[in-house]
This record gives C-alpha cells, structure tokens and sequence, in this order.
C-alpha cells in the first residue's frame, strides 16, 4: 500500500502565508510527478501545481506568482508554499503522487485524504 499524509493547513488572514507538506510512505519503487488539486465547496476539483521527479513545474494561473511548490525526492515528500492568499483560495487541498511499486511495471495515482486551507478576515 501507499499512504500519504498532508500536513500544514489551517486559517489565515487574507493576504497571509501557508506552507502545505505531503509524504508519500510504503510500497514505493519510483515517484513519478507530485502535486497538489483543490477542491472548494460546489466547484470541481482543480489543479494547483505539479511537479516532475526532474523539478519541472507546473501551475495554474490561479497560484501563479503567488504559490511555490518543491520537492524532496529523498523523502518522498511534496512542499506547497502559498503567499498573499485570497478569500478565493479557500478549499481542501489534495496531495498526489504517480507511483510504482515494487513488483510492479505501471505507475498509479495515489492521493491524501486532505487538508483545510481557509484565507478569511
């Protein structure tokens, strides 16, 4: 099995900063890309950013400028820094991974559970 556990959610003033962590733990062979989706009360899910096991990037618009993200291919671990956050921003953020397990030829997504990104005055 493969688990990953976010961290690093909570509420902050419009205009703040988060730091959002994931890590990828158990049967893991490869890590393929990480990133992180959101998802707000009524929208669909969307893409925040991406990342290739290489360090290409991708974001979209909406974080542009604003979000970073990294990562820590030792620890299996996916880093979203989140800037001058908007009221439009609040949602449940997701953590992903494209792995392959041991055993195995093909990668699959795996995703965490989520965690709570609230910008509010």
């Amino acid at each position: 099995q493969v688990q990953l556990v976010e961290s690093g959610g909570g509420s902050v003033q419009p205009g703040g900063s988060l730091r959002l962590s994931c890590a990828a733990s158990g049967n893991i062979a490869s890590v393929n890309a990480m990133g992180w989706y959101r998802q707000a009360p009524g929208k669909q899910r969307e893409l925040v950013a991406k990342i290739t096991s290489g360090g290409s990037t991708n974001y979209a618009d909406s974080g542009k400028g604003r979000f970073t993200i990294s990562r820590d291919n030792a620890k299996n671990t996916v880093y979203l820094q989140m800037s001058s956050l908007k009221p439009e921003d609040t949602a449940v953020y997701y953590c992903y991974a494209n792995v392959r397990r041991y055993f195995t030829a093909s990668f699959s997504d795996y995703w965490g559970r989520g965690t709570q990104v609230t910008a509010s005055s």
